[in-house]
């Protein structure tokens, strides 16, 4: 767990993704994962290994396959420091404001980190009355404060640096709890499947890849660049068997195994992809389950739209509390994740 615990504790929103990069970047380059290693102009990352195969297998035209995780967060961007020092943000990705309150942040400036705290605009509860206590401010009536004075906040902090939640990462009964495991779990699956890899027919292709929290912007940049023949893409989805959830609203259960995701709001994958990996998971003992989600999308639908079109599948994580600092994953489903990917890669013709 020490690398998914370094991906999630290095701040990176849509547009400000240098320092994910470069972790990702000296891990791949540490372990010689891949033959070549490159940065597109929008910033994502792209790893080449070619086809490994095994001693005694046929010859075969290797198939050229994208795997995608996007290393962005949600997060936020200052937008205007005001004569107090207090600093209003625009957010980076979706967030629920019910999960803002009284929450601890870090300012990322070029001069380093910043500590703060983030609280809605408005009288606490001593001075409150019954109506305010019930109004739920929306996002831009958050604010952040960092106990600096206006000249010292204006000095040390420039409009457009990036804001995000800081909680930690930790072991919590037989999950892990952190901020941003969406989607750093993708992106930890993806390097772990690879480390995995034995022998591999295809040419792997692996995207760590930007601005998806804003519209996968990064994604159809690099799925044109490519030009695979199939995609994977590794995300994380919701997990909703939690109290006060329909049971039928649910999407995934935690400890079940890492989902096929049949469908959601920005794509359709490939049946006989989820055909093949439920197979290989048959066979090689490993958890998945299937799983719909009726809202939300993924890397993979940029992917799939891409050229002439992309055969395209999205494997995702049941993350529990998604978009807060206490997003939840069960070790099980972890697992399951990248067995299942290195499996499937090294079964691909």
């Amino acid at each position: 767990m020490d690398l998914l615990k370094t991906l999630t504790q290095t701040p990176s929103v849509p547009g400000r993704e240098d320092r994910i990069r470069n972790v990702i970047r000296e891990h791949l380059l540490q372990l010689q994962l891949f033959d070549e290693i490159s940065v597109d102009a929008m910033g994502s990352l792209i790893a080449f290994r070619r086809a490994r195969p095994a001693p005694d297998s046929p010859p075969v035209e290797p198939k050229k396959v994208l795997l995608i995780a996007h290393m962005d967060q949600i997060g936020f961007l200052v937008r205007h420091i005001d004569d107090q020092g207090y600093l209003r943000v625009n957010p980076a990705g979706g967030f629920d404001a019910r999960n803002l309150f009284a929450r601890s942040v870090r300012v990322c400036t070029v001069s380093g980190d910043i500590s703060g705290v983030m609280n809605a605009s408005g009288k606490p509860i001593h001075l409150a009355s019954e109506s305010d206590k019930k109004k739920v401010p929306e996002v831009t009536e958050f604010f952040v404060d960092c106990g600096l004075s206006a000249e010292e906040a204006k000095a040390r902090i420039r409009i457009g640096d990036m804001v995000v939640l800081d909680g930690p990462f930790q072991t919590v009964g037989h999950s892990v709890v952190s901020q941003c495991l969406d989607n750093r779990v993708g992106c930890w699956a993806l390097i772990r499947a690879i480390e995995n890899l034995k022998h591999h027919a295809c040419h792997i292709y692996a995207v760590w890849s930007v601005q998806e929290e804003v519209g996968m912007r990064g994604a159809f940049t690099a799925a044109y660049g490519v030009d695979p023949d199939i995609g994977v893409s590794c995300d994380t989805t919701l997990c909703c068997k939690t109290p006060g959830v329909p049971d039928e609203d649910r999407i995934s259960v935690a400890g079940d195994g890492v989902c096929l995701h049949v469908m959601d709001a920005s794509m359709l994958s490939d049946m006989g992809l989820v055909e093949d990996f439920e197979r290989v998971a048959t066979e090689h003992r490993i958890k998945c389950q299937r799983a719909i989600l009726p809202r939300g999308g993924q890397d993979g639908a940029a992917v799939q739209r891409s050229r002439s079109g992309v055969r395209t599948i999205c494997l995702a994580c049941p993350v529990k509390y998604i978009h807060t600092v206490t997003e939840m994953s069960h070790l099980d489903d972890l697992q399951s994740y990248h067995s299942l990917l290195t499996a499937w890669l090294e079964s691909l013709k």
